[in-house]
C-alpha cells in the first residue's frame, strides 16, 4: 500500500459531484479517479456529464454521468436513489454546481440600481439552493451511513468585495456560512462522523468566465490584469491544483478534526491589499 492511501484512504470512495459537466468538475473528479475514488458526475445537461464520465473509463477509471436538477429535491432524491443502487454509497459530495448572469452583475457602465432582481434570484437560488438541496439528499445518506465529507465551492467573492459580481458575490457568501452551519449541524448531531468543509478558489480560467479574463489572442483583458495584479503569484491557478486541497478535505484520516473550515486556493489573493 502507498503512503498515498494509507494517509488519504480515498480508494475505493464514492464520490458524488454536481455541475459534474463543467471543467473545474471534470479535472477535479479525474484526479479523485486516479486515487482510486468512483466518479459520479452530476449535471442537468446529461450528455456534458456522460462525456466527463467516458473520459475517466477510457483512463481505466471508474466513473458514470448522470442527468440530475440541483434545485429539484425530487429529482436529487432519483438520483440519490440510482447512485446507491450502483455504488451502495456515498462518500463524498462536491457542490461543484454554480454559474452567474449577466443581470445579476453590474458593469462599468451601471449601477447597483440597475439589477436584474431576476437574474438575481435565479444566480442566488442556483449556487446556493443548488448547494443546500444536494446537501439535504446526500448528507442524509451520509448521517444513515455515519460517515461522509460534503466539500462546498466557496469563492473570492465572497471573502472580498469584487466589482460587478453582486449576484454571485452574495450567493457564494451564503454558501460560506451554510458550510460552517452545516460542520455544526452534522457534527453535534450526527456522532462527528459527516464532515462538511469548503474551498474558495481563486481566479480560475473556465467556460464561464474566459471571455472576462482574457482575449481571443490570449492575453489578458483589463479585468484579467486587474485580478493578476492583486495575486501574488501572479497568475491564474491551474484547475489541477484543486484536487489536492480537495484530497486533503475529503480523507478521514488526513482532516479527521477538520470541520467548517473555507479554505482559499487562490495564489495568495485573499492576503493582499494590492499595496
Amino acid at each position: 500500500m502507498s503512503y498515498l492511501d494509507q494517509f488519504f484512504g480515498l480508494s475505493g470512495k464514492v464520490a458524488v459531484i454536481t455541475g459534474g459537466g463543467g471543467v473545474l468538475a471534470y479535472e477535479i473528479g479525474s484526479g479523485l479517479s486516479q486515487a482510486g475514488v468512483k466518479i459520479v458526475f452530476l449535471d442537468i445537461n446529461e450528455e456534458a456529464a456522460q462525456a466527463a464520465a467516458t473520459r475517466i473509463n477510457e483512463k481505466g477509471g471508474d466513473a458514470i454521468g448522470l442527468k440530475t436538477n440541483v434545485l429539484d429535491l425530487d429529482a436529487l432524491k432519483v438520483t440519490r436513489d440510482e447512485v446507491l443502487a450502483k455504488y451502495g454509497k456515498v462518500d463524498i459530495l462536491l457542490n461543484a454546481a454554480g454559474g452567474n448572469m449577466p443581470g445579476a452583475t453590474i458593469s462599468p457602465e451601471q449601477t447597483v440600481f440597475d439589477l436584474n432582481i431576476s437574474d438575481l434570484d435565479k444566480v442566488t437560488s442556483l449556487n446556493f439552493n443548488g448547494t443546500v438541496l444536494p446537501s439535504m439528499v446526500f448528507g442524509e445518506v451520509m448521517a444513515k451511513q455515519q460517515s461522509g465529507n460534503i466539500i462546498n465551492f466557496s469563492s473570492m467573492a465572497a471573502m472580498q468585495s469584487i466589482t460587478r459580481v453582486l449576484g454571485y458575490s452574495t450567493a457564494k457568501a451564503a454558501v460560506s456560512n451554510f458550510t460552517a452551519w452545516m460542520a455544526m449541524e452534522m457534527a453535534m448531531k450526527f456522532g462527528g462522523t459527516v464532515r462538511v468543509n469548503a474551498i474558495a478558489p481563486g481566479f480560475f480560467i473556465g467556460n464561464q468566465n474566459r471571455a472576462l479574463l482574457t482575449n481571443p489572442d490570449g492575453s489578458y483583458t483589463d479585468r484579467g490584469n486587474k485580478v493578476i495584479n492583486k495575486t501574488p503569484m501572479g497568475r491564474f491557478g491551474e484547475a489541477r491544483e484543486l484536487v489536492g486541497a480537495i484530497m486533503f478535505l475529503a480523507s478521514d484520516s488526513a482532516a479527521s478534526f477538520v470541520t467548517g473550515i473555507v479554505l482559499p486556493i487562490d495564489g495568495g489573493f485573499s492576503t493582499f491589499s494590492g499595496v
